[in-house]
C-alpha cells in the first residue's frame, strides 16, 4: 500500500470530482439510487456539490467549529439540468480551498485527525463513494483506482469510530472476534471487536470471518456496503459479518 500526501489527496479528489460530474452529464436526475435508498440523482449530486462547498469554506476558514452545512453559500441551479455543470465546477472549489493551506494546520474535523489534512482525505473518498452510487445507478461499469481503493478502505476504518451520529457504531464491542477484510492482490485489513472499542491493523492472516474478494476496488465497495452479499467470498461466521455490516455504517 502507497502512502499519501495532502496534496495527492487533494488533486486526486479534485480528478474525482470531475469524473463524477462527467457521468452525470445527459443523465436522468430522476433516477433512483439504489445505494442511497430514498434518493435519486439530483439528490445525490446537490448532497455531494453542497459537501465540497462545505467542506471548501471550513478549510479555506481553518474553521474551529463545525459550519451548518445548510447554511453554507452553494449556489446551486434551479433547473436539475445544471446540476453536473456545477458539480464539476467544485472541483477547483475544493482543490484551490485544500491545496491553500497546510496539511498539518489545526482546525475542526469529525475524526481524530483535526488537522486540514483529514479533509483532503475525507473529500476524495467522498467522492469516489458517492461516484460509485451514480454509476451503479445509471448501470454503467464501475472502476476505481487500486491506490484510491486500498486508501478508502483504510480510511473507513480510521473514521468508523467516530461516527457517533450512528448508534450502532457505539454496539460494535465483543470479546476479540477478528473480521478480515482480504484482497487477492495481497492487500488486507482485519478488524479486532473487544468489549471496549473495536480497532484494525493492516494483516494478511484470516480472522473469524474473512471476506474475499479479486480487487481493493471491489472491497472498497464491500466496506462501504454497495455491493450484496452475493458478490464476494465468506470463509468462516457469516453471522459476525452481517452483525459488523448493520452496525459499521458511516
Amino acid at each position: 500500500m502507497r502512502d499519501w500526501t495532502h496534496a495527492e489527496h487533494a488533486e486526486a479528489a479534485g480528478r474525482e470530482v470531475a469524473r463524477m460530474a462527467q457521468t452525470l452529464r445527459d443523465a436522468d436526475m430522476s433516477t433512483p439510487v439504489r445505494t442511497c435508498p430514498g434518493w435519486d440523482l439530483a439528490k445525490l449530486t446537490a448532497h455531494t456539490g453542497r459537501v465540497h462547498r462545505w467542506a471548501a469554506a471550513m478549510v479555506r476558514d481553518l474553521a474551529e467549529q463545525r459550519y451548518d452545512r445548510g447554511k453554507t453559500e452553494a449556489g446551486l441551479p434551479a433547473d436539475v439540468g445544471g446540476y453536473a455543470g456545477w458539480l464539476a465546477e467544485g472541483a477547483a472549489i475544493l482543490s484551490q480551498a485544500l491545496l491553500s493551506r497546510a496539511p498539518d494546520a489545526p482546525m475542526w474535523s469529525w475524526g481524530a485527525d483535526r488537522h486540514v489534512r483529514f479533509w483532503s482525505r475525507r473529500q476524495l473518498h467522498e467522492t469516489v463513494v458517492h461516484r460509485v452510487d451514480a454509476e451503479l445507478a445509471l448501470g454503467v461499469p464501475v472502476s476505481i483506482d487500486e491506490d484510491v481503493a486500498a486508501d478508502g478502505i483504510e480510511e473507513f476504518l480510521d473514521i468508523l469510530p467516530y461516527a457517533h451520529w450512528n448508534p450502532g457504531v457505539a454496539e460494535l464491542r465483543g470479546a476479540g472476534e477478528t473480521i478480515s477484510f482480504q484482497t487477492d492482490a495481497g492487500t488486507g485489513w482485519v478488524v479486532t471487536v473487544d468489549p471496549d472499542r473495536f480497532h484494525h491493523t493492516r494483516s494478511l492472516r484470516p480472522g473469524t470471518v474473512t471476506v474475499r474478494t479479486a480487487t481493493a476496488a471491489d472491497l472498497l465497495q464491500v466496506v462501504w456496503g454497495r455491493r450484496s452479499a452475493d458478490d464476494y467470498a465468506v470463509e468462516g461466521d457469516g453471522g459476525l459479518l452481517g452483525w459488523w455490516r448493520e452496525r459499521a455504517v458511516i
